[in-house]
């Protein structure tokens, strides 16, 4: 008898010390969780807003034409705007506009938007990288909270790794006991036990979600990120030694020098040109070179960066599998390095997935509606939490 007292005993202080580890954990990071879930959940949809915010820049009547080359529109482009032309980005889609990258004599880059097929420039935002326009490069950073910079980092990773602690928590709390608290669906109506049953089912049913994308958002962090980069190369399962080993190396990083590139290559530097000087490769010539080898639509052409540099071009489409970095000697044409996706270790290649998928771009608009929802619960639960957490103070101070 004094055995089963001691042990619904034990269960119970342990169940207080979770309650008190969930409670505190949530506290903590519940305005991070709800500021990470709405900007999330708008970027999903970034390039769905891009387009439609910004339909006179991006978006243009097909034609049956051949589109111009490659140097006509860039030249259209700088006759424009002067200055220092940086990248070019064929159009996608047959509706879509060319980019011109262009670094202006001001010290800004821009981006020109030109119509393929008549070599009209529609007009000028801001560069704003992989985010495509300044409105959605304010909610990426929002979501990274890089305007508070390198301490900003340290607060979503810690936030990530405590929702995986919130998560663990709370199906515990949920679990059914003698008492079946645990419950599939909302069966209070009103007052406290309806936020608790609203805050619990909606957990349930996201928890392995919520693991995920908390998991799968670490590799951009400074300190687990770094590791799990260090452990991927060290092990032989990031990219594979070799690459670079017969090649000139730049001291400049690919993540530095490329809007878009496989996190796995962020790190590694760039190559360089055989020769120091002479007469750069045409770019029309450079196209035909990248886009004979099968690069998939969606590329940018980035520019050599003085003497030395090179032509690269990359590509980070919704088909994680089409994943491409190109770079080629801006003297000769010659492709220096070449890969994909099934290039990298198996760690870099899990990786990839990981973010692709993190993005809502594996699978596309099925994998956007779904992360789209688990956004969604992680705000009502942030809300009935807060409910919650109001209803305990009012008992406890009473």
């Amino acid at each position: 008898m004094m055995t089963n007292i001691n042990r619904q005993m034990d269960a119970s202080a342990l169940y207080r010390a979770v309650w008190r580890w969930h409670f505190i954990a949530g506290l903590l990071i519940l305005p991070f969780i709800f500021i990470i879930a709405v900007t999330g959940g708008i970027y999903l949809f970034k390039d769905e807003i891009n387009n439609a915010a910004y339909r006179d820049l991006r978006i243009v009547a097909p034609t049956e034409a051949e589109p111009l080359a490659a140097s006509q529109i860039t030249s259209n482009a700088l006759a424009a705007h002067p200055g220092e032309l940086k990248a070019y980005q064929p159009a996608p889609t047959p509706d879509r506009a060319a980019e011109v990258k262009i670094l202006g004599e001001d010290g800004l880059k821009n981006a020109i938007f030109v119509n393929p097929y008549t070599g009209e420039v529609l007009g000028t935002l801001w560069d704003a990288g992989a985010s495509g326009t300044p409105a959605m490069y304010v909610v990426r950073k929002l979501h990274s909270l890089e305007y508070v910079g390198w301490f900003g980092n340290r607060i979503i990773e810690a936030v990530a790794g405590w929702m995986v602690l919130l998560t663990a928590t709370g199906i515990y709390l949920w679990w059914p006991r003698g008492k079946k608290v645990g419950t599939a669906t909302i069966k209070a109506t009103k007052g406290r036990p309806w936020w608790r049953d609203l805050h619990a089912v909606t957990g349930i049913y996201s928890a392995a979600f919520i693991v995920f994308l908390a998991m799968t958002g670490l590799p951009w962090s400074s300190v687990w990120g770094g590791y799990f980069y260090d452990s991927a190369y060290s092990l032989g399962l990031g990219m594979p030694d070799g690459y670079w080993s017969n090649k000139p190396q730049s001291t400049v990083l690919t993540g530095e020098a490329l809007d878009r590139t496989p996190w796995i290559m962020e790190q590694q530097p760039m190559p360089t040109s055989g020769a120091s000087s002479g007469v750069p490769a045409g770019l029309d010539q450079v196209v035909a070179t990248v886009e004979g080898l099968g690069i998939a639509p969606g590329y940018a052409l980035n520019m050599p960066s003085g003497e030395t540099g090179v032509f690269s071009a990359s590509v980070y489409p919704d088909d994680i599998t089409q994943e491409r970095v190109i770079h080629l000697d801006q003297y000769t044409g010659e492709v220096l390095y070449d890969a994909g996706l099934n290039d990298l270790g198996a760690l870099g290649w899990a990786a990839e997935w990981g973010i692709s998928i993190h993005m809502g771009q594996a699978w596309g608009l099925v994998n956007q509606i779904v992360l789209l929802l688990v956004c969604v619960a992680m705000m009502v639960m942030s809300v009935a939490a807060r409910a919650l957490r109001g209803n305990t103070c009012s008992l406890s101070c009473s």
